[in-house]
């Protein structure tokens, strides 16, 4: 097996956490809907770069466990855009060889809004391009919880057999390996609960640029300063060792 020092400096699982909607939408006097109206077409721009610059695994922050928090009516109104993003973009991600699949629970979002989830990953299952992951009412804190659990009722357990647990646990269809970049947009400087094993060495991007304003250039920046980055996980640099 090859050592993670001898891989390329290529980002096969770039994760993102689409932060700034609202605050984008309320700097132009516009309400919070409209700003999420933004970032649904900022996640198409992000999709198609990704697919353009060999990107494996892309998985986008969409809603957490600790959005339903929010006023009713967003909530509302971001779950319309979900159905409708599943609607319009399904047909397009299985035309480009994009797989898409949600992770997060399920139990708590609309029969119809599952019932989108659930046609869009049969119909995409084949995409070989890109795996689009979009996480939804996901927990990361949640998904450790239960694949520990589960860890504890097996009596014993590698770590590569928590891993996999932890795939399991996200109740999506396939876990995905661990996260080489993580982008967050938005100006903050936290996890917020996404990923959280997966990212053991994520390198971490942190960007002002609000969600909706994100295009491919500042993806392409993203990636360009993660190929400068010297990941070592835990070892020292060929060079120094001996």
């Amino acid at each position: 097996m090859q050592s993670p020092l001898a891989q390329p400096a290529l980002a096969r699982h770039v994760a993102i956490i689409m932060d700034g909607n609202g605050r984008w939408a309320t700097g132009r006097g516009l309400p919070r809907a409209a700003g999420h109206a933004e970032g649904a077409r900022a996640v198409r721009r992000t999709v198609e770069e990704a697919v353009r610059l060999g990107v494996g695994t892309l998985t986008l922050y969409a809603f957490s466990g600790d959005n339903w928090k929010r006023p009713g009516p967003e909530v509302a109104t971001l779950m319309r855009l979900f159905h409708r993003y599943l609607r319009i973009e399904t047909p397009r991600c299985a035309a480009e060889g994009v797989r898409l699949s949600v992770i997060g629970r399920r139990d708590r979002l609309a029969p119809s809004l599952v019932a989108a989830i659930e046609r869009a990953e049969r119909v995409t299952a084949g995409g070989a391009v890109l795996h689009l992951r979009i996480a939804l009412d996901y927990s990361a804190r949640d998904v450790l919880v239960r694949a520990a659990a589960e860890a504890a009722r097996r009596g014993s357990c590698t770590r590569e057999e928590f891993s996999a647990l932890v795939g399991r646990a996200e109740w999506g269809p396939a876990p995905a390996p661990d996260v080489d970049l993580l982008i967050r947009t938005g100006g903050e400087q936290r996890l917020s609960d996404f990923m959280l094993w997966e990212s053991a060495y994520a390198e971490l991007y942190f960007t002002q640029t609000m969600w909706p304003d994100f295009d491919a250039a500042r993806l392409r920046a993203a990636l360009d300063e993660f190929a400068r980055r010297d990941r070592r996980f835990g070892d020292v640099p060929h060079a120094l060792a001996g």
